[in-house]
């Protein structure tokens, strides 16, 4: 079924000439996103230092019916991360840490910490256990403040995934224990930190931590999905800390940019060293690509009630922000791929709603198994009354729809699961479709 959405101009176009064409282009591709997938939020483009587009789509809060606009606050998860390693560096700068200290520097009795460096947390390849992955976590409710040493005590005891400095394994933890070393070396909070280092010389006025305490009539209401009217609940900040408790606005975000490429919060040969890709192609608090030739630097988040994508070409001073309260809806880095596309003057296919097919049961009994997406974190295909599920480690089970024979999709997030038949004609392994990656898992 079409989904229908609202939208809501909140900033005259600003680049002379050629812009409005570029605009409501863009304007078109991003309604497509509300119409086919539900997308809620506000979205800014800009390139070559001057805004093209500035709007919101949807409803910040369902119940009142008011409108996301330019001025929205949202939770923006991981992309919280960003600032995490900016203040990092900047401590290295100013020779208060090293990248290559030891963990157990900060944490004496941290298991095996002598093998972990700040380093290898920045790149997630510390392999600390990603404390979101836990399901007790989610179970026992994360509406409440817990402790730091309490929640470094979620995963400090639990086995290493892999040798440090081997391999790629996104990992939250990571990201809470840098937050941890930057309060020992400051002896401040993190967030007195962040704010007093790049929120307040940047004016970023509309950014913060603790959203469950914002009062404003821009905070937007989180949810599940665009047919949710129930609101989600929101996660406390000293659970998402470092990793991801960051609030604010696409306005900000651009002020982040700006400040970024002024070099206003760390150098420009830092900043370097941050874009240069580590294993899986994670630099330091950034995913770092490459397009026509050009670095493309950008993050993804994602927290209870909301989504979102910051996508940077330091080369263009292209800044795309896409900001989501909904946790299901647009794919805010799909769209953000996609806007950058259509900057480039390439040919963008629109979004168009997946239409689900009936398969035979014997048919999904075929892809039944365990497909290893990375290690120790699994993901489970079963038939249950007709139907196929997918479940990841630590995470709920999802039903699957058929798109067509071997190509499945969630209602519940925008992805794909592809079913690869090996040379007898069995299922060998599966590919996870999502977020612009393709990440393969050997059938176990």
């Amino acid at each position: 079924m079409k989904k229908i959405g609202f939208s809501l101009l909140a900033l005259a176009i600003t680049l002379p000439g050629c812009a409005q064409p570029i605009a409501a282009s863009l304007d078109t591709l991003i309604d497509a996103y509300v119409h086919v997938s539900g997308y809620s939020g506000t979205v800014l483009v800009a390139s070559k230092g001057a805004v093209i587009l500035q709007k919101g789509y949807g409803y910040k809060d369902k119940a009142t019916k008011a409108a996301n606009d330019s001025n929205t606050i949202f939770q923006i998860g991981s992309i919280t991360k960003q600032f995490t390693s900016a203040i990092i560096l900047q401590l290295a700068e100013q020779q208060k840490l090293s990248l290559k200290d030891s963990l157990t520097k900060y944490i004496p009795d941290y298991p095996r910490g002598n093998e972990i460096t700040i380093e290898e947390l920045l790149t997630h390849e510390s392999g600390v256990y990603n404390y979101t992955n836990d399901p007790s976590l989610a179970q026992n409710g994360g509406g409440h403040p817990i402790p730091r040493d309490s929640m470094i005590a979620r995963f400090k005891y639990k086995p290493l995934d892999f040798t440090p400095g081997q391999k790629f394994g996104y990992s939250n933890s990571g990201y809470f224990l840098l937050g941890y070393i930057i309060e020992k070396v400051t002896g401040q909070s993190y967030f007195q930190v962040v704010r007093e280092r790049i929120f307040g010389p940047l004016h970023m006025d509309h950014s913060g931590f603790d959203f469950s305490h914002l009062q404003s009539p821009d905070k937007a209401v989180g949810y599940s999905s665009p047919e949710s009217a129930d609101p989600a609940s929101i996660v406390d900040s000293t659970i998402a800390f470092s990793a991801g408790s960051v609030y604010t606005t696409v306005g900000d975000l651009y002020r982040w940019d700006c400040g970024l490429r002024a070099g206003k919060i760390i150098s420009q040969a830092l900043q370097q060293q941050a874009y240069t890709p580590h294993l899986g192609q994670y630099g330091y608090g950034w995913m770092i690509s490459e397009v026509d030739g050009k670095k493309v630097v950008e993050h993804g988040g994602a927290i209870t009630g909301f989504i979102s994508n910051i996508r940077r070409v330091p080369a263009d001073e292209t800044c795309i922000v896409v900001l989501e309260n909904q946790q299901r809806g647009g794919d805010p880095g799909r769209m953000s791929r996609d806007i950058n596309s259509e900057l480039d003057g390439k040919a963008v296919k629109l979004p168009v709603a997946k239409v689900a097919i009936t398969v035979d049961t014997a048919l999904l009994r075929q892809y039944v198994g365990q497909y290893q997406l990375a290690p120790n974190f699994i993901l489970t295909i079963s038939v249950q009354e007709g139907s196929l599920y997918a479940q990841a480690t630590g995470q709920g089970r999802t039903k699957l729809y058929a798109e067509k024979k071997d190509l499945f999709f969630p209602k519940e997030i925008d992805a794909d699961i592809e079913f690869v038949r090996g040379a007898t004609g069995d299922v060998e392994k599966l590919i996870l479709h999502q977020n612009g990656r393709d990440v393969p898992a050997k059938r176990l």
